[in-house]
């Protein structure tokens, strides 16, 4: 290296105001119209919502139990408006009515049809297209621009370091929130806690007339007992309305940290990446190609607010505010975290790599935008990789490496929410029969060891915190058949900490690229 490129910084560029990516529209830059896609989204979501589109079930009392119905052999399964299911012996109702039988019901069902159509069909399945091969070539051209070994193990290196840092810090943040705040103890939570107490109490009772067996040793309840409650939730939980996710947490269940680690990442890597294609015709290619095609001038289209717009109002659409009532304080609790270790990571990336607040929500806001309404860190990768090389100056040296890496196992967002979603349900449910958990220090140690770990092995898309979240409950104790409390506000909470995985990868970038300037100054583009 030269005397004179020793002496010389390379220093991030300055916002660009090149409109070649996304463009104009009556003036005003794309990203600016993504707000306004987002704020009509959710006026079109809370306008649907708004129409009359619930079933209903009237018992023969006249009370009625309103949300959505479905039936079983001798009972109707009603998802009530807060999130909480309800089981309604068909001889006690007497009528129902569905939500398609009404003309208003029918427009809701069909608007939503469309939403997700345009949003999450159309627009989604644009940005998973590209995920493949994209993170292929990224990292292939990273590693390949670095000349030498000695850098791809500096870059490499100071990468994992800082996302394993950050980590650490999002679950300690997460940790310190959910004690503090302690949402499991409020009014809401007691609420919850009270009703299963009542449900375990008629448990107890039906488990011991139908074995003959005391359900309880020594004040404990007994091995045989909790393995029979486990099965008769299972049972309840997969004729429900949320069977499907409650499957996949059965599933999970069965894995231990090794197998996650393994399934969700060694395999992956193992796969031939040509696999899906020689399975195809010729047809199949071309048809897969022109949408290739497509999909890569989308990314950066006008056309990608009014994509997001429908994704926004599908969700506010499908869940309404009333599933916030009995978790509120839980959703403040994860939002708060989220809050703090944003507000960690703009520190990280002010003091170490030179980037205000400022330039750094002027260079990242769309790729945040378009994480928080997709809710997913893969499908953003391209939109990110574009506004942390071209607007916040990061060498592709370190972008293509990094950001792929990151979208796949820095997740600090998932790793905070892991931690505060399983003491939140320690906090509701401890002391109960099946919840013999004492929330002291080993046991939230154990949760914060977990937390990190579960959180490298989860899947850059939507839902698969909740997945992963398994693992962390059974390192504790804690039934999985208690997450599916959270169900209800997982698509909401997950648009803030995909937003927040997303802004740690980028981060992580500036922050490299600000430790390897001076090794990177000579090196050939």
């Amino acid at each position: 290296m030269s005397k004179s490129g020793k002496n010389k910084k390379v220093e991030p560029a300055p916002v660009t105001t090149d409109e070649s990516h996304g463009g104009t529209f009556l003036g005003i830059k794309t990203h600016n119209w993504i707000f306004v896609g987002i704020f009509v989204g959710f006026l079109i979501g809370w306008m649907t919502y708004s129409l009359d589109h619930h079933d209903v079930v009237k018992r023969k009392d006249g009370s009625p139990a309103i949300g959505k119905v479905s039936e079983l052999k001798d009972v109707y399964v009603v998802a009530l408006l807060d999130g909480t299911e309800e089981r309604i012996a068909k001889t006690e109702v007497l009528s129902v009515t569905m939500s398609n039988e009404t003309d208003s019901g029918s427009w809701y069902n069909s608007l939503l049809w469309w939403y997700n159509l345009f949003g999450t069909v159309f627009f989604m399945g644009i940005l998973k297209m590209l995920i493949a091969p994209l993170i292929m070539a990224s990292i292939i051209a990273g590693v390949v621009s670095l000349k030498e070994l000695d850098q791809l193990k500096r870059i490499g290196f100071k990468t994992f370091a800082y996302y394993i840092g950050t980590t650490t810090v999002a679950v300690s943040i997460g940790l310190v929130a959910v004690l503090v705040l302690r949402p499991g103890h409020k009014e809401a939570s007691r609420l919850i806690h009270d009703k299963r107490a009542a449900e375990l109490s008629v448990a107890l009772a039906k488990y011991e007339q139908e074995s003959g067996k005391s359900a309880e040793k020594d004040g404990k309840p007994t091995v045989e007992y909790k393995g029979w409650l486990a099965d008769q939730k299972a049972e309840e939980m997969g004729s429900g309305h949320e069977a499907a996710r409650f499957k996949k947490l059965l599933k999970a269940k069965k894995k231990t940290a090794g197998d996650m680690l393994r399934d969700s990442l060694v395999k992956p890597m193992l796969t031939n990446p040509f696999e899906s294609l020689s399975k195809r015709n010729s047809l199949g290619i071309i048809f897969f190609s022109l949408l290739f095609g497509i999909a890569i001038v989308f990314v950066g289209s006008s056309a990608q607010p009014v994509f997001i717009m429908f994704i926004v109002a599908e969700l506010i659409g499908k869940n309404g505010p009333n599933v916030f009532g009995s978790l509120a304080w839980y959703c403040i609790t994860v939002i708060a975290g989220i809050g703090m270790h944003v507000a960690f990571l703009v520190f990280i990336a002010h003091a170490v790599a030179g980037c205000s607040p400022l330039r750094l929500w002027a260079g990242l806001r769309e790729a945040l935008m378009v994480a928080f309404t997709t809710r997913s860190s893969a499908a953003t990768l391209p939109i990110t990789l574009r506004c942390v090389t071209e607007k916040l100056g990061v060498s592709p040296k370190v972008a293509n490496f990094g950001l792929p890496v990151g979208a796949t196992m820095n997740m600090d967002g998932t790793a905070l929410y892991e931690g505060v979603a399983v003491i939140f349900l320690i906090q509701i449910y401890q002391g109960l029969a099946d919840v013999p958990i004492e929330l002291g220090g080993a046991v939230t140690l154990i949760i914060f060891v977990t937390a990190v770990m579960a959180s490298v092995g989860a899947a850059a898309v939507p839902d698969a915190g909740l997945v992963t979240m398994v693992l962390v409950a059974n390192a504790v104790g804690l039934p999985v058949y208690y997450i599916p409390l959270l169900f209800a506000v997982d698509a909401f909470l997950d648009m803030f900490r995909t937003s927040t995985n997303v802004l740690g990868d980028s981060i992580g970038t500036l922050v490299v690229q600000k430790l390897e300037d001076k090794a990177l100054v000579n090196v050939p583009a």
